[in-house]
C-alpha cells in the first residue's frame, strides 16, 4: 500500500504524522481531534487499518472493538468526569471522512449545538 493509499490514522499510529496521543495500548492509540467539536474531543483508532467501520470491527474482532470502548471510556473518566459520547461514523452520507475505523470521545459543555455536523 502506498503513502497515498493510507489513512491519516495508519500514518499517525506508525509515527509519520504528529499527534497528540493521550493513551495507547498495544492495539489501539488515541489522539486529541485537530478540529474539536467539543471541549474534550479525542479519536480512539485502532491500530490495524483492516476495518473501515464500526459494523467490520465488530463483525470481525469485538473483542478489539471492546477495547476502543474502554480506551475511550477511560480518557473520559480522566478528562471528563465520566460523562461523555462515544460516536462512530459509517459512511460518507453519515459523516465519515477517513475510513479506518473510529470512535470520537467526546465531552465537556454538548449544549452549544457544535454537534449539529456530527
Amino acid at each position: 500500500m502506498s503513502d497515498s493509499e493510507r489513512s491519516i490514522f495508519a500514518r499517525i499510529v506508525s509515527r509519520e504524522i504528529p499527534a497528540t496521543i493521550v493513551a495507547e495500548t498495544d492495539r489501539v492509540i488515541a489522539f486529541e481531534d485537530i478540529a474539536p467539536k467539543a471541549p474534550v474531543h479525542v479519536l480512539v483508532v485502532p491500530k490495524t487499518e483492516a476495518y473501515r467501520n464500526v459494523t467490520e470491527l465488530a463483525a470481525a474482532e469485538p473483542d478489539l472493538l471492546a477495547e476502543v470502548v474502554a480506551v475511550g471510556s477511560r480518557i473520559a473518566a480522566e478528562r471528563a468526569g465520566g460523562d461523555y459520547r462515544l460516536i462512530f461514523n459509517t459512511g460518507e452520507s453519515a459523516g465519515q471522512t477517513v475510513f479506518h475505523v473510529h470512535a470520537h470521545v467526546l465531552a465537556g459543555d454538548l449544549s452549544e449545538g457544535s454537534l449539529a455536523t456530527f
